[in-house]
């Protein structure tokens, strides 16, 4: 089993933008210095929900800070990039790190952002396809071009190959947010493993995944493909020595700031939103993912893991929005819930 954390750089109520950095840089230090695997990094745009506009960028920072932890994105926004310039990025990082960037992806939402940067709503509501096929065909060829959909030029060596460096690692891998039946589809297709998010449970992850099997099987992936990809589960994990003080902790801070983060994304047509409640959200959250003693976590995750066959997690672990509890919370993922799960 694989445990990492995901980092958001939350701003919550009464701090500022640094703030918020900081915490999540010294979260994925500590993440390094506490054995956890692997730390994965959100990008939001505009919104205090998260404040990193940019995951691959604070995934380079990262990356050069750290030895040994794999840093991925979760997701860097497709639609509101250009799959070459975020596949030379991704590349550039797989190399230097020694291979250990993830590159994951997702379609984004309907938000300002797809107006500022000038992709259009299109982008979003029918263009994912198109730019995913681009950016693997990008870090899997020696040269690409398009000739087809929002992206047309020439042909243009790949530079540099992502692949040329590191024997037997063909580049960065790839990994999808899925949200639905039809991007469970689509990642299956293609024979990328899934990024599934921390509002569903185990039963609908379990689902996804027996799709994802299915939908990879019919596409005529190979059959270690189909049974050995390695899908991500996100989740929250809160760990006190009872566990009511660790979902205490989680339901004075969280829904504060999942009001003012949530409430601030702005549609780009106007479409009306429906916005979860705060509260129940959290504690929606605290009952589907390992919040409470050490030994409650541990047995949370290998219950997830032996009902989805999913091996790798991406645990929130800023919940409480203050640095010093974050550290702690790091610290003991660590050191008291990763020893019993072997």
């Amino acid at each position: 089993m694989h445990v990492g954390s995901f980092v958001l750089a939350a701003q919550f109520p009464g701090q500022g933008h640094g703030e918020a950095l900081h915490r999540a840089v010294r979260s994925a230090e500590v993440a390094e210095e506490a054995g956890l695997d692997s730390v994965w990094l959100a990008e939001h745009h505009f919104v205090p929900y998260g404040t990193c506009p940019s995951a691959v960028t604070l995934a380079a920072y990262l990356l050069g800070r750290t030895s040994r932890i794999r840093v991925g994105t979760a997701v860097s926004v497709l639609p509101t990039a250009h799959p070459v310039a975020l596949g030379e990025q991704a590349a550039l990082l797989h190399l230097t790190s020694g291979g250990r960037f993830s590159l994951g992806v997702g379609r984004g939402g309907p938000w300002v952002d797809l107006e500022v940067f000038g992709s259009g709503l299109d982008a979003y509501e029918k263009g994912f396809p198109e730019s995913l096929d681009l950016l693997v065909r990008w870090l899997r060829e020696p040269a690409v071009a398009s000739d087809s959909g929002r992206f047309r030029f020439r042909e243009v060596p790949v530079v540099p190959r992502p692949s040329e460096a590191l024997s037997g690692v063909p580049g960065p891998e790839v990994v999808v947010a899925c949200t639905s039946p039809a991007s469970v589809r689509l990642a299956a297709e293609r024979g990328l493993p899934m990024l599934l998010g921390m509002h569903v449970g185990d039963e609908e992850k379990a689902e996804m995944v027996a799709l994802w099997r299915q939908c990879a099987r019919v596409a005529g992936r190979p059959a270690d493909e189909v049974y050995g990809a390695a899908h991500v589960s996100a989740g929250v994990c809160q760990i006190a020595d009872r566990r009511s003080d660790a979902v205490e902790t989680l339901v004075k801070a969280m829904p504060g700031w999942l009001k003012h983060g949530l409430e601030a994304h702005v549609t780009v047509d106007g479409r009306t939103r429906s916005m979860r409640d705060p509260l129940a959200y959290t504690e929606l959250l605290c009952g589907l993912h390992p919040v409470g003693t050490p030994r409650l976590c541990a047995d949370r995750l290998a219950a997830t893991s032996e009902r989805t066959g999913i091996t790798r997690f991406a645990l929130l672990v800023e919940g409480s929005g203050d640095l010093a509890a974050t550290e702690e919370n790091v610290r003991r993922l660590g050191a008291e819930v990763l020893p019993h799960l072997g």
